[in-house]
Parts: structure tokens; sequence; C-alpha cells
């Protein structure tokens, strides 16, 4: 996965995860912090995809998700792709039965499904849609792993993730109440007690609520980068942060938003975050007082998550 590393305010990020902050204020003077470049560096987080028939496969359950197998389930979130549940469908293929072939693999299974079919590559997303649509449109499941040889495709659905675990497994809407409320939680931990944002030392702040609205503003552009593979605070549609806000009626009088991808927990991302000192002043600000925050899961070959946390001071 290539991970780029952005700083958008005076300080440099620091961090793990990919990240970018910025504050903007209603007035027509504000401030938009951000770099023209970025820095970029190659982590291997996970095993390269050794075979395009497998990429293909992947593709090809994503399509029928987000379809909703061609209108007739709900469409469903997109699946992450863990390598783990690859090593489990080859198992699984090799004759070991599914839930223990999972469970050598090392992935936290939860609830599996395994999917097997035969067919030629031009006829993968035809024989899936006709025989496992609706196992594969299961709004329950929220990871797949694939293993292909010959014409056979083994497929392993599952609802484990390291991300799930923290998820209901529902259908796609604003971000799961349980990691909602854990990213809020780690950071009016942070605000109760003050912080250190690079150089400057920020005193305790008063807590930030969770608010539905700014779940679903927030939401909208992660899926947005997700589904056109940016990672700007402007949108294609060349609307800021506070933009976005007030198009939804929304009194502010201060936006503030965190962005990042690659990240795969709440716990995760808010480090991240707390750990560069742009993103860290947005989140100890005082002025902020509500929050909303989402993520969208990325195609191709950007698969990894997109996360977006607004703040906001409501308008007096």
């Amino acid at each position: 996965m290539l991970v780029r590393w952005r700083a958008s305010l005076k300080s440099a990020i620091r961090g793990p995860s990919v990240s970018s902050a910025r504050q903007v204020a209603r007035s027509s003077s504000s401030m938009r912090f951000r770099f023209a470049g970025c820095l970029s560096i190659v982590l291997l987080l996970s095993p390269l995809r050794a075979s395009t028939v497998e990429g293909d496969a992947i593709d090809a359950v994503q399509l029928l998700r987000e379809g909703g197998c061609g209108g007739l389930v709900p469409a469903a979130r997109p699946l992450h792709h863990p390598a783990a549940l690859d090593s489990a469908a080859a198992l699984w293929a090799g004759g070991t039965k599914l839930s223990a072939a999972v469970h050598a693999s090392g992935y936290p299974a939860g609830n599996l499904s395994g999917v097997h079919v035969s067919g030629a590559e031009s006829t993968l997303v035809k024989t899936l849609r006709d025989s496992e649509c609706r196992t594969i449109a299961d709004p329950e499941w929220l990871d797949v792993g694939v293993h292909h040889h010959g014409l056979d495709t083994w497929l392993i659905l599952a609802s484990g993730h390291r991300v799930a675990a923290q998820v209901a497994a529902a259908a796609p809407r604003v971000i799961e109440e349980s990691l909602a409320m854990r990213a809020l939680a780690l950071v009016n931990e942070t605000r109760a007690r003050g912080t250190r944002c690079g150089n400057r030392a920020w005193g305790p702040a008063p807590p930030v609520t969770l608010s539905d609205t700014l779940n679903s503003v927030a939401l909208g552009h992660a899926a947005d980068m997700a589904k056109h593979g940016y990672f700007e605070h402007e949108d294609l549609a060349g609307r800021s942060p506070a933009a976005r806000v007030r198009a939804v009626g929304y009194p502010e009088s201060l936006v503030g938003e965190n962005i990042a991808y690659g990240p795969e927990s709440a716990d995760e991302v808010v480090k991240g975050w707390l750990d560069s000192p742009g993103h860290c002043e947005n989140i100890m600000d005082p002025r902020f007082a509500a929050m909303g925050i989402a993520y969208s899961s990325g195609r191709s070959a950007h698969r990894g998550l997109y996360w977006v946390q607004l703040l906001v001071a409501p308008k007096a």
C-alpha cells in the first residue's frame, strides 16, 4: 500500500497514518493550510496479490454488493480484503474445513460463509450473481478472502475484522455507533486531561458531542474520496469542509476537518491525528463543541479506509 504523508498545518505530520488537517473560518479570509506536494513512502502492510484473477474475483464481489445484485437487494458496504482470509481460502480449497482454515490463518473470525464457484474469469460476475449473489451481498459481511486455481474460485466472507470488532454488521449508513462512540471517547479523554500538540501545550477543554448530522457530512466526503481515489479537504465539486456543513443546514461558526487514509480502527486513526501537531490542535481547540466522524473503503489499488473527522463550533 502506498502511504502518503501530508502536512496541512504549520507543523509537519508525525504518526502512523496518512492524514491531513484543516480548520476553516466562515469569513472570506478563511485560512487554508495545505502543502502543494507530498512525501511518499512505501510500507508493506500486506502481501502483494499474486494473481490478477484473485483481484478480479474481489472486484466482482464489490461490484455485486455495490449494485445490490442488480437491484434485487439493498446495496451493501464494500468489503475489506485482509491477507489472512486469502490464506484461509487456500487452506479451504485444499480440503481443510472452513472454520479450521480460518482459525489456522489467524483471522479473528466471527460468522463465516464459504462460496465455491467454477467458471471462466470472463463469466465470474455472472456466475456469482446467478448462484451466490444474495449471500455475497449480505450486509453482515465485512471482510472477504479469495483463492483461485484453474477454473475454480473459493471465497470466504466473514464478519470479524479489526474494524469489524468495533462495528455492527449492518447495511451501509452513517458510521456505526460503537466505532463513533469509541472515537468520541478517545477525543474527549484527551480534551479532559489536556495534551501537547507539537511544541504547544493545550490545557483541558470541554467535551465535544457526537452529531448524527455531522456524521452524515463526514461520511459523504469519505465516500467521495474513496470512490474517486483522491485525498483532499476540498471535494471534486470545489466545496470546502465548511461549505459541506452549511449545505445540510447545520448552523456553524467554525469548522475543522481531519482526514486520514489507511488506519483500520478508531484507536489507530485518533492516535495518528493526536501524534500530528496540526490535527491535534483541531481536536484540542476549546471552541469546538460538536463532532462527526466516518470512514469509507477505497477501491482498486486504494482499498484502505478513508476517514473524515469534522469538528464544529455551532453558531450562537
